[in-house]
């Protein structure tokens, strides 16, 4: 499925569009962006940050102009606004193309922030964010925070998910000394957890995990996402964790949130034994 997001000068909101969905590795989605003008201008300074602050780079974007081989080429064109769609409507109707393949992103349209401050670029992509996610059925419920109560839903992901689980009396014990858990609920029941603790300004991952019906779907993202935020208010230094050296996936992801490799622990791991790799984000 080829899929284009459309604004008006692409570097602003459809850059975003085009990073968060690419960011989620959909198997079988192309996606792109283009602007109704052309202009060959950088992205905004204030899109590439707060996409950083969730571990997605587009720095590098450029912007252009969509072109009718883009249309015709597209199986869905995502526009912003309705204004948008409404011009794009008469040129199909010139092209002889089908129209429906045009939808405004967001019921009530994605407003333009160009020139507006962070917050507002913020604002703006949340809401590209949640139309995206209703679109794909990516998990939009919110991270909670996790206590003793909800130790035994903790300890059936960490069996569902790793091969040396976790205890509940490890799990129990880690939240006794401080430890932060870290996780997302449907219908109340716990699909995915990260922990981690924080002393002075050092923080490190414990575990991250997400039941296997519920992943590519963002959860991991979400997670991993809220613990960077809480530690950067934190005043932390860095935040650090192990894992696997096969673990293509999870080092992918890491990676992509600014983690680097830092060392590694010989035969860290059992069951089968394996060196972890250390990867550590700076702030």
């Amino acid at each position: 499925m080829n899929i284009i997001f459309v604004c008006t000068g692409n570097t602003c909101r459809s850059p975003m569009a085009e990073g968060y969905l690419k960011s989620l590795n959909i198997d079988g989605v192309l996606v792109s962006s283009a602007g109704l003008e052309e202009n060959g201008a950088p992205v905004s300074e204030n899109s590439a940050a707060v996409m950083r602050e969730m571990g997605i780079d587009i720095s590098l974007h450029t912007s252009r102009a969509l072109t009718r081989e883009d249309i015709e080429s597209s199986d869905k064109i995502y526009v912003m606004t309705p204004t948008h769609k409404h011009f794009l409507d008469g040129v199909l109707k010139n092209f002889d193309i089908d129209g429906k393949k045009i939808e405004v992103l967001s019921e009530k349209g994605i407003s333009d922030p160009y020139l507006s401050d962070i917050g507002v670029y913020r604002k703006c992509r949340d809401e590209i964010i949640e139309a995206i996610n209703k679109i794909f059925g990516i998990c939009e419920a919110p991270v909670l925070s996790l206590d003793k109560n909800d130790a035994e839903t903790i300890e059936k992901i960490e069996k569902a998910c790793f091969s040396t689980p976790w205890s509940i009396n490890s799990i129990n014990e880690a939240i006794e000394h401080n430890n932060i858990f870290l996780g997302i609920k449907e219908n109340e029941t716990l699909i995915g957890y990260i922990s981690f603790n924080c002393l002075f300004d050092e923080c490190y991952i414990g575990n991250i995990a997400v039941l296997p019906e519920y992943r590519q779907k963002g959860v991991a993202k979400k997670l991993l996402s809220s613990a960077i935020a809480l530690s950067i208010e934190m005043n932390a230094a860095f935040i650090s964790l192990e894992v696997r050296e096969s673990n293509s996936p999870a080092i992918n992801l890491y990676k992509k949130f600014g983690f680097k490799e830092e060392g590694r622990r010989k035969n860290y791991y059992e069951h089968p034994k394996e060196d972890a790799i250390i990867l550590t984000r700076r702030f």
